[in-house]
């Protein structure tokens, strides 16, 4: 691994441990003095690394840089030693081998605080999941926007909201009440959805999957599940998708990277021991009265991970479970998906019957999803007009290029079903 690629793989796998490391020393009213040194630290590493090589512990060497950057600007922001050993005492007297210890020890709970404390009550929630996304899970303006279908003017002004709220936290903050955990379980269990979400279908130009965001997703989502306090139907819902999702990649892309379609997976290559991880999860989560999206999704994500082949799957459960899906958690993608699940099990004029009279609001018509459902729900129709016109929108709105060939290979006139993503 070159130098570059080396300190990107930090960026990803790193940036957000050291926020939230950084933030419970400090207080996370200074989490803008935090990030700029952790990015600071990040390209510190670039250059350093390029002429010396990469330390025995790059971790712990990005941990000191960007902790004395901190430091630093705290002396000069308060020019008081009392307040500034207040903030910092403990952290100045940690020599290399105990921040290694630190790093090794403590730093999964301090990520998983910190998405807690991203969640605050008085953080509007749009902000929330904005704040948590950029700050712990490094994903950037244009990510954000594309997964929450809004402007990249709208992530901004969220991020200023969140973060104006957290520059009025005290100096020092315990972590989180019982109480308050319990309160802002959905919205983390929102973000931890999101942030797999990213990297099962990303929207980085460059990477169609993003496997080290899934396995992150996975590992928090394991330790919330193991708290007393997440041990909830919910997060069990969560974590069995995840683990059925996963279970599928190894076939998702071909040699090129290309995304591969659900129809034409090898399905000899899906992780068979993650399927039945995922599918002792959905099983776990069955115990008492909730049902949540998660639950839909997993259910979903179940009966494709045990079809023999798409024609064989059960498409009469999935369109139930997307009938759940839209009366647990209402949404217009999940009125366009259950049209296509129809259309699978009764052909694609039952599909469009689905979307008759249905006014999609602006965000979902101006994406490439809207416009592809409806080019091949046409096309099988035989409305080659229309198929048409929605093919060529459905390629112009699409976020990456390899979101565009999957779409250019699926929109085929020869193909006799709607391809799905898997």
């Amino acid at each position: 691994m070159s130098t570059p690629q080396l300190v990107e793989h930090f960026f990803r796998h790193e940036y957000g441990r050291l926020v939230a490391t950084l933030c419970r020393r400090v207080g996370a009213q200074h989490i803008e003095v935090v990030e700029d040194a952790v990015q600071s630290a990040l390209m510190a590493a670039l250059e350093s690394w390029t002429v010396s090589g990469a330390p025995d512990n790059p971790s712990a060497w990005l941990f000191r840089v960007a902790h004395n950057d901190v430091v630093g600007h705290l002396r000069q922001r308060t020019r008081r030693r009392r307040l500034l050993e207040q903030y910092t005492k403990e952290a100045i007297d940690t020599g290399e081998k105990g921040s290694e210890l630190f790093l090794a020890q403590e730093v999964q709970d301090d990520l998983l605080r910190m998405l807690f404390v991203c969640c605050d009550e008085g953080i509007p929630e749009p902000s929330q999941l904005v704040l948590a996304l950029k700050t712990l899970c490094g994903f950037d303006i244009r990510e954000i926007a594309l997964r929450l279908f809004i402007s990249e003017a709208n992530v901004y002004k969220r991020l200023a909201r969140a973060r104006s709220q957290l520059r009025k936290f005290p100096p020092r903050t315990d972590g989180p009440s019982e109480a308050q955990i319990t309160s802002r379980l959905p919205a983390v269990r929102k973000i931890l959805y999101l942030l797999f979400t990213e990297g099962y279908l990303s929207s980085h130009a460059e990477t169609a999957i993003r496997r080290e965001l899934c396995n992150e997703a996975i590992r928090l989502t394991s330790i919330l599940a193991e708290h007393p306090l997440g041990q909830t139907p919910e997060t069990f819902a969560l974590l069995a998708l995840m683990h059925l999702h996963a279970a599928r990649m190894p076939a998702r892309q071909d040699g090129a990277g290309g995304l591969v379609l659900l129809e034409e997976q090898d399905r000899d290559l899906w992780d068979r021991e993650e399927i039945q991880v995922g599918l002792a999860l959905l099983a776990r989560s069955a115990h008492g009265d909730v049902f949540s999206r998660y639950h839909a999704e997993a259910g979903i994500a179940a009966e494709h991970c045990l079809a023999p082949s798409l024609q064989e799957t059960r498409w009469d459960k999935v369109v139930e479970f997307y009938s759940l899906l839209e009366r647990s958690a209402p949404s217009p993608m999940h009125k366009l998906n259950r049209a296509v699940a129809v259309a699978e099990w009764k052909g694609p004029a039952a599909g469009l019957e689905v979307l008759d009279g249905f006014e999609p609001p602006t965000w979902l018509v101006r994406s490439y999803i809207w416009s592809a459902v409806l080019a091949d729900l046409h096309r099988r129709c035989g409305n080659a007009e229309l198929a048409n016109r929605y093919r060529k929108l459905a390629c112009k709105a699409a976020p990456t290029s390899a979101v565009k060939q999957l779409l250019q290979h699926r929109l085929q006139i020869n193909k006799q079903t709607i391809p799905r993503y898997g």
